[in-house]
């Protein structure tokens, strides 16, 4: 990313120990006491103030100061552009006891390459990037470079009224979205778009599609493209592959002027093994367990965090607070919160081992993710956190101080399952599972819920959701309508992978765009139409959001006319208005079926899923129906409706 400077820098070291000989102080201390004390309890939360590579003057000279961890390390220097990569020529110095190594190199600029040579007692030597570098190279290669996080915002508005947009009552709909695959380049040869071409596009298409959020695949810097980001290795680095930090700071800020929220997937539960990286820092295992059956994942072959080391808290909840403070993010996603709440997770007998009371929890990891969840909603009270649990763990997104993790929301990886399989059913056969559309009911308010069909469901030879549905090709586009409609119309907020919103027929690819081109077809079209408008639907009707996570946001009409494979509900918010919606989730169109409603007057059929419009058939109900004062399924009135093969019929009423 830059040339080596003509003339090798002089270097002024910084440390509490007396300087070398020649050299020169900085103007004013860079740790104070309270920075070490706080960093080695596991209680420093900007890390990234201090750490790494940030522009300073020293004795009327700029320059950098560099810091680091390596308490075991016995000789630590920072190589790079401007020194030859010459391991001598800048050694850091000690600050005192606290395993921090620190110096200030007059005449380093932004966006040259370092790393740090770092040597330790029994011959180990390395070159290390620097764990809170805020850009590295482009992949494959892997310095840090020297960088500022200088940006001027423009989303103001945004930032300001945030928090009234945040709440529990109002909608959430997010577009889960790859960078890398999402649009890229119309001709050869078919680059990833970078932050600044793709930002004002995607920002356009999530409004124009009616989403309130967007939440990015990991974007933290890792090495292997193919592990979508989950592989991580820079914590504190947006990755170049797209551009500038500042690049990625537009993309946001014009998500933000578009009214589109941002959330960040951030990786906690374990790092990339890459030997220039995080792994084995100073000769020792640093930032993982030094056993592997606590440091070692059998899954994702990467090192699990040592969340028991105090200053390894202290340099994850860093990271955390730092994408919310430099990047303005909008909320923060844990991947993989089963495997940190587990002590056998994917482990057989005898590869774990048991906490200090004999059990399978990780009580280290549960009380960083309640302080995680603590801290964040201290600091930032407008955002909110997502938690991917997939077990049945108890109150995730329940207060740390009733004993819950503290998130806000939790992925409902149960109702996904469940909803997917039944979709898998020949439609003859539904009748024999209608409890696994009915079940979630049991357990709908035990947490703040989000309904997600992810990336995880159609990668890995699963396909894309357009083949789960059963029967033909006619079948599985109505019955990819009929799921979304049945998504949005549960309690819960929604997640929607990127290309499910317009029937990608094949498994995603992380190296190549989205079929785009299927838009321009009728079929496909039509599936991305009902997707906007159930978005805007959903966002507008306040009876689909207000009670999403709260009992009494939904009522069952009919749960039980399995024979049919008919479900009916209505949702409800804090006014007497109400949506009824009913589910025929057969290919059989059923005419004069008898619903039950609470009030008379007519019900106005606001939205059906087998219009002409979507790729449907048209059977419908003329615009709505007259309620007749013949009391049915519980209710004082009912309706007679004309019932869409594979469809979902949504009217709006009163009590």
């Amino acid at each position: 990313m830059s040339q080596p400077d003509n003339a090798p820098a002089k270097f002024l070291p910084f440390g509490v120990e007396a300087a070398p000989s020649g050299t020169i102080a900085p103007d004013k201390p860079w740790f104070g006491p309270q920075d070490l004390y706080l960093f080695n309890e596991g209680s420093h939360l900007r890390l990234y103030e201090k750490f790494g590579a940030h522009p300073t003057t020293s004795g009327g000279v700029a320059g950098y100061h560099f810091a680091v961890w390596a308490p075991n390390a016995d000789y630590v220097a920072v190589v790079g552009d401007f020194n030859s990569w010459d391991k001598g020529k800048n050694p850091l110095q000690r600050v005192g006891t606290s395993g921090v190594w620190a110096g200030f190199i007059p005449g380093a600029k932004a966006g040259l390459c370092y790393k740090y040579h770092v040597a330790a007692p029994g011959g180990f030597t390395a070159e290390k990037t620097d764990p809170f570098a805020f850009t590295c190279e482009i992949p494959p290669k892997a310095a840090a470079v020297t960088w500022d996080l200088n940006y001027t915002w423009n989303d103001g508005e945004w930032m300001a009224t945030r928090k009234e947009k945040s709440t529990h009552d109002k909608p959430v709909s997010i577009y889960e979205v790859h960078l890398g695959s999402w649009m890229r380049q119309a001709d050869p040869p078919y680059h990833s778009l970078n932050y600044r071409e793709v930002g004002p596009k995607l920002a356009a298409y999530c409004k124009d599609m009616g989403f309130t959020h967007v939440e990015l695949l990991p974007i933290t810097e890792h090495p292997f493209f193919a592990s979508w980001g989950y592989q991580t290795t820079g914590y504190f680095a947006a990755t170049s592959r797209y551009g500038t930090p500042q690049d990625l700071m537009y993309l946001i800020d014009v998500m933000h002027q578009a009214g589109v929220g941002v959330i960040l997937d951030w990786v906690p539960s374990h790092f990339a093994t890459d030997a220039w990286a995080l792994s084995n820092f100073d000769g020792t295992h640093l930032y993982e367990h030094s056993d592997s059956r606590q440091g070692f994942h059998p899954d994702w072959g990467s090192f699990v965090f040592n969340y028991s080391r105090h200053e390894v808290r202290s340099f994850l909840l860093s990271s955390a607070l730092f994408w919310l403070d430099k990047y303005h993010i909008d909320g923060i996603r844990v991947d993989a919160v089963a495997s940190m709440l587990y002590l056998d997770y994917s482990r057989k007998e005898g590869e774990w081992i048991p906490n200090q009371y004999g059990g399978k929890e990780n009580i280290d990891a549960i009380s960083f993710l309640r302080r995680f969840n603590e801290e964040v909603y201290r600091h930032f009270p407008d955002v909110q956190t997502y938690a991917e649990e997939s077990t049945a763990w108890a109150m995730v997104s329940r207060p740390t101080y009733v004993g819950g993790l503290g998130f806000g929301y939790k992925w409902d990886m149960g109702w996904m399952h469940d909803t997917l399989r039944y979709c898998q059913y020949d439609p003859v056969h539904r009748k024999y599972h209608q409890n696994d559309l009915t079940f979630r009911m049991l357990y709908a308010y035990n947490e703040n819920f989000v309904l997600p069909l992810s990336h995880d469901e159609v990668v890995h030879g699963k396909g894309p959701l357009w083949d789960k549905m059963a029967g033909d090709e006619w079948q599985k586009f109505a019955g990819l309508r009929m799921l979304f409609a049945y998504q949005w119309a549960m309690t819960g907020k929604k997640l929607l992978f990127m290309g499910c919103e317009i029937a990608q027929r094949q498994e995603w690819r992380h190296d190549a765009s989205l079929d785009w081109h299927l838009t321009k077809t009728a079929p496909h079209k039509g599936v991305q139409s009902l997707v906007r408008d159930l978005n805007k639907f959903y966002a507008s009707e306040p009876a689909m959001h207000q009670l999403d996570n709260q009992p009494g946001g939904l009522e069952w009409v009919d749960c039980l006319d399995a024979a049919n494979s008919v479900l009916s509900f209505m949702r409800k918010g804090k006014t007497e208005d109400v949506v009824l919606v009913v589910f025929n989730m057969t290919p059989v169109p059923r005419l004069g079926y008898r619903v039950g409603v609470p009030g008379p007057g007519f019900w106005t059929e606001v939205l059906n899923t087998d219009a002409g419009a979507y790729g449907g058939s048209n059977v419908g109900n003329g615009g709505g129906a007259y309620a007749e004062f013949v009391p049915f399924h519980n209710q004082k009135y009912s309706v007679l409706l004309n019932l869409p093969p594979l469809g979902a019929v949504f009217f709006r009423g009163r009590v």
